[in-house]
């Protein structure tokens, strides 16, 4: 503090100004008048000739130097003023830390499906659709028909050949009559029976490709999804299949996981498959760990088998997976919010301790390992029986008096 007023001329640009405390006197040197402006005035005249402002880090990296030195300056002087006893203690409370199970689980959405999942579409080339003989929601058995597609030509085809074959007989049956006597020649035996089997291999190919003029299911299931309508256009390389036919006597949850954790994961792992449309979570193993990679994604597939009996699963339904990747049955584990950092000391937490008879706060360096749903696991910095102060210990410092 300042004993006394100060006062100092300076002269610049020939103009003489005289400061005294938080205001200034100027005036022109030649001129016995003068008159007074706050300083504030005059930073900004003079800031406002240099024609630039500080660098805006730099006077960030300054601001925080003066808060730490106001800060540490504070609480000399709240010791100095308060000596320890006499300033009064800080209500928080505390809790005893004890070793415990701390499990880490890796996190990513999947679905539900079943263990066959199937779209059907025509074996041939396709056709015109005629008949859907199915709804959705069908239970249908394996081979079943589940659609007709137009083949008139086929059969009028087949109608021909029917005729040819007949013909065909005919002539074989006559030639092989004479033959059998040792009438007429070998070639017109042979040629008879050639044309016969010809036309009846005909008939074969055509009743196979009228076959396949129906849409039949390749399995037992349910009928999930119906594309196609009555007189539309329906063939094997179409983008969009005819029927979805689901069988869910077997469910599971998929997920596409990233590859970074292809070597935490593998079959017969804990996994938690949390299902948010009914609110349910259920304990599972998984059951297929993929080592193939997605080259396109950088991901690989994981499937877990899923209970029947309780739950009524739909495909395509959200399920979270949560794989467990880490556990210790013996860690230190805290809350994560309880761990405060600081710029020069690193991460820390205050304990509770009773020195000289006193409840004293005392700041504890600490090493965090990993985090999972709030808890943190501490690998250094605290012990078993430590009592870690959980509420009111955003505002304490080193040695504070504190009551619980």
């Amino acid at each position: 503090m300042l004993n006394s007023i100060q006062e100092s001329n300076h002269r610049i640009t020939g103009i003489e100004y005289h400061y005294i405390c938080d205001s200034v006197t100027i005036g022109k040197t030649d001129n016995p008048m003068k008159r007074t402006i706050p300083i504030s005035m005059l930073l900004l005249l003079l800031v406002s000739c240099t024609g630039s402002l500080p660098d805006k880090k730099e006077e960030l990296a300054q601001l925080k130097k003066e808060h730490d030195r106001i800060t540490a300056k504070i609480i000399r002087l709240e010791k100095e003023l308060y000596p320890a006893g006499s300033v009064v203690a800080v209500p928080v409370k505390v809790e005893a830390i004890k070793k415990g199970l701390f499990e880490h689980y890796i996190e990513v959405q999947g679905r539900i499906d079943g263990n066959e999942n199937i779209g059907v579409s025509p074996r041939n080339q396709g056709g015109v659709v005629t008949k859907i003989l199915v709804r959705e929601g069908d239970f249908v058995k394996k081979g079943q028909v589940l659609a007709e597609l137009d083949a008139e030509v086929l059969k009028q085809q087949l109608k021909d050949l029917q005729s040819k074959l007949a013909f065909a007989t005919d002539l074989y049956n006559r030639q092989k009559a004479l033959w059998d006597q040792k009438i007429g020649s070998e070639v017109q035996y042979l040629s008879a029976k050639n044309n016969m089997e010809s036309a009846q291999n005909g008939i074969n190919t055509l009743e196979d490709q009228i076959n396949m003029s129906v849409i039949t299911a390749p399995i037992d299931g349910t009928v999930e999804d119906i594309p196609i309508k009555v007189g539309q256009m329906s063939s094997s390389a179409s983008p969009t299949p005819a029927f979805r036919i689901i069988n869910f006597s077997r469910a599971k949850a998929m997920a596409d996981v990233g590859e970074a954790y292809s070597s935490k994961i593998k079959t017969g792992d804990d996994v938690k498959v949390f299902l948010p449309d009914i609110d349910q979570e259920l304990d599972q193993k998984v059951t297929f760990a993929s080592k193939y990679i997605n080259p396109t994604n950088r991901t690989f597939l994981v499937e877990v088998d899923l209970p029947l009996k309780t739950i009524t699963f739909r495909a395509n339904m959200i399920a979270v997976l949560r794989i467990k990747d880490y556990a210790n049955p013996s860690a230190i584990s805290v809350p994560r919010n309880y761990i405060q950092d600081s710029r020069d000391e690193g991460q820390f937490v205050f304990i509770a301790t009773i020195e000289k008879g006193k409840k004293v706060a005392r700041k504890r360096t600490v090493i965090p390992f990993i985090t999972f749903n709030g808890l943190t696991e501490v690998i250094s910095g605290l012990e078993e029986g430590d009592q870690i102060i959980t509420a009111g210990y955003k505002e304490l410092y080193d040695g504070q008096p504190i009551d619980y």
